[in-house]
């Protein structure tokens, strides 16, 4: 990518070898990290960046986005491959390179400061102070290649990147981070606006706070690039691809997902509930289970000289299903739980009647929790902190458990309810009680349990699902979205 175009040119470029080569990397590293990218998107791909200046960056990685990324939860992951796949590149970001700050070619006070203090190859030789002090001039500017050079020279000076070392690029930043004193600067920048433009209301002195907060999260983004292309340079394309992959939205497992990715979870809930009710809309409105039309059956068999080729059925009056949902929240699949009832409380608009239970060792009805509420977080909430869900030890207890819901509301149950039971089965050695299970299933529509455990795991240790599995028209490991998924397309 060293040749371009003039930016106003409209003939399509030819592709060198290196470049296919270069691209065809890039879309394998897009598949392993999961991305669906087919055959025919790899052509369009190659077809468009023939019409964009190769020497803009930004604007042929969006030129690739538009062919190779069909959804937006998608966008981070292939974000993240570009910037390392066409990661800068060159001697300078060697880690061992000595070069000195030699980007600060802004405007003429950038100039300035930067000759000041740098001089023509004096990057090395600034102070702390004098290098906090030119951090402090460029986000109070807004000067982007100040901070790119400031940036550069705090990598290189506080990160301590050593050449082969197996150290992650979150650890350099720490290192840089810790050294630059964010907050302080920030605090700083917001008591010289205040000095120089007097006092200002509540309102203004939350723009001036989101303003330098901004830059400061630009300036982070440069570290964390500068960082990110010395791996680059140092351990090759593939292994820093395979470092720094995540796993996509659809895949993150919720036993493990961080706080991010709980959120991202969570907004993708609603298009998921849409689908389950279009489907189950649509299940319901063609549905024949109607008893015979005897009358509509003889009049439509006179085109067929009276003999009865088409059976007619009435139409069935369309029933909402009921969903009982049981949820174990003890700590080892609490996570789980709490994302399952944001899934619940979504899609209750398509069930007649949802009653949510949950329990650990003892087991207490959530469903009024849930009742108006315009926060789902605020009902969460309520469920882990007011809920009587306590027995004994506080210890998963799935046989005492049960045993109470079928004492107190199992007369509750109907042929047109479908009961979810969520949790891992750990039963921490007590009795199974499956029997309540089976007794459930007599009376239910069915039974579904849903595992957010590995397949591999059922029934080894203290689990025993398999107890409770051989009673449920399905059992399914659901440990992620993708998973939910597929188990939703089911129950519809």
């Amino acid at each position: 990518m060293t040749v371009a175009p003039p930016s106003d040119s409209t003939v399509p470029v030819d592709l060198g070898e290196p470049i296919l080569d270069l691209l065809t990397g890039f879309i394998m590293q897009l598949r392993a990290a999961g991305l669906p990218v087919s055959l025919t998107e790899n052509l369009d791909a190659m077809e468009a960046v023939k019409h964009v200046p190769l020497g803009d960056r930004e604007t042929f990685k969006y030129a690739l986005a538009s062919t190779l990324v069909k959804h937006h939860n998608h966008w981070k992951a292939f974000e993240t491959v570009f910037e390392i796949y066409f990661s800068l590149r060159g001697p300078e970001y060697d880690i061992t390179d000595e070069s000195e700050l030699q980007e600060l070619d802004g405007d003429e006070q950038s100039e300035q400061a930067a000759g000041d203090r740098a001089g023509a190859g004096a990057g090395d030789s600034l102070t702390p102070e004098e290098l906090q002090e030119m951090l402090y001039q460029a986000l109070m500017r807004g000067d982007q290649p100040m901070m790119r050079g400031v940036a550069r020279q705090s990598v290189k000076r506080y990160a301590g990147m050593e050449p082969g070392r197996p150290v992650g690029g979150t650890y350099y930043l720490y290192r840089t981070l810790r050294n630059l004193d964010l907050d302080g600067v920030l605090e700083r920048l917001l008591e010289q606006a205040q000095n120089t433009e007097g006092e200002q209301s509540d309102f203004e002195e939350r723009l001036q706070r989101d303003e330098y907060q901004n830059r400061i999260d630009q300036f982070q983004k440069e570290i964390e690039a500068e960082i990110r292309r010395r791996l680059v340079a140092d351990r090759g394309i593939e292994a820093m691809a395979k470092t720094l992959r995540k796993p996509l939205p659809e895949d993150v497992d919720f036993m493990h997902a961080s706080r991010e990715e709980m959120a991202s979870l969570r907004k993708a809930i609603y298009p998921l509930t849409r689908k389950l009710a279009s489907r189950l809309s649509r299940k319901r409105r063609h549905g024949r289970k109607g008893p015979l039309d005897f009358r509509s059956t003889v009049r439509h068999s006179l085109s067929y000289g009276g003999v009865p080729v088409e059976p007619k059925f009435r139409n069935p009056r369309p029933h909402k299903p009921e969903i009982f949902v049981i949820a174990d929240i003890s700590g080892s699949v609490a996570a789980f739980a709490r994302f399952t009832l944001h899934l619940v409380y979504a899609m209750s608009g398509q069930f007649s009647k949802v009653r949510s239970f949950v329990f650990i060792d003892g087991l207490d009805e959530v469903t009024p929790y849930f009742e108006g509420v315009e926060d789902i977080n605020e009902a969460v909430h309520r469920v882990n902190t007011e809920a009587d869900v306590v027995w004994v030890d506080g210890h998963s207890d799935y046989g005492h458990a049960l045993g109470v819901f079928w004492e107190r509301y199992g007369k509750d149950i109907g042929p047109r309810t479908s009961i979810m039971i969520l949790g891992d089965a750990r039963n921490n050695y007590h009795a199974s009680e499956s029997w309540i299970v089976k007794a459930m299933a007599d009376k239910a529509r069915n039974i579904h349990w849903l595992n957010p455990e590995p397949h591999s795991y059922w029934d080894t240790g203290d689990s025993i699902v398999g107890d409770y599995a051989q009673y449920c028209e399905g059992a399914y490991e659901v440990r992620n979205l993708r998973q939910l998924e597929a188990f939703v397309d089911k129950l519809a």
